[in-house]
């Protein structure tokens, strides 16, 4: 079995689903990047089916903070329980957001965050399977922070790749192995 595994997929594409499939142990710990938005009910019912799906004994944990991620990945040790983070897209946009990004796109801040979650998750001690939104195979977004965003994902979803031992990318519910 792999102990790394990148998941790639476009929006609705079963790709988080197929992740969790991923993963056979009774005890996971399921990684939740998302930020909660107390305006967007929309963004509660995503997050509400996804905490629905997944078993009664799969531990969560909220990496709001971006170190909070690499931190966690750092901190394993080889007989810990798998680890699933869902999803880096939305982690990125933590990291942007943090940065300040969205309005001064030249941050070294998001460069260090990203180096610093790349190192750990090329030197996690456990199963890992992480997710991420596969974005790079539609038009060029037409404003400045969705071409910023498109960019910074594109180049973490390569890295992460790189120092991953299997790369799958679900196309319409259908896994296809890159890796």
């Amino acid at each position: 079995m792999s102990s790394r595994t990148l998941v790639l997929g476009g929006a609705r594409s079963g790709k988080s689903a197929h992740a969790e499939g991923l993963l056979t142990d009774a005890t996971v710990t399921y990684v939740a990047t998302a930020r909660r938005y107390p305006d967007d009910p929309d963004w509660d019912a995503r997050i509400a089916l996804h905490v629905a799906r997944r078993p009664d004994t799969w531990h969560t944990v909220e990496a709001a903070a971006p170190g909070d991620l690499a931190a966690l990945l750092t901190a394993t040790s080889y007989d810990d329980p798998p680890i699933l983070v869902d999803d880096l897209s939305t982690w990125l946009v933590g990291v942007l957001d943090d940065a300040g990004a969205w309005e001064s796109p030249a941050s070294d801040a998001v460069e260090r965050d990203v180096d610093e979650l790349v190192r750990a998750v090329a030197t996690c001690r456990t199963r890992l399977v992480l997710v991420s939104a596969e974005v790079g195979l539609g038009v060029v977004p037409s404003t400045p922070s969705g071409r910023l965003f498109r960019d910074h994902l594109g180049a973490l979803n390569a890295r992460v790749a790189e120092v991953s031992d299997e790369v799958l990318l679900l196309v319409a519910g259908i896994p296809l192995r890159l890796r």
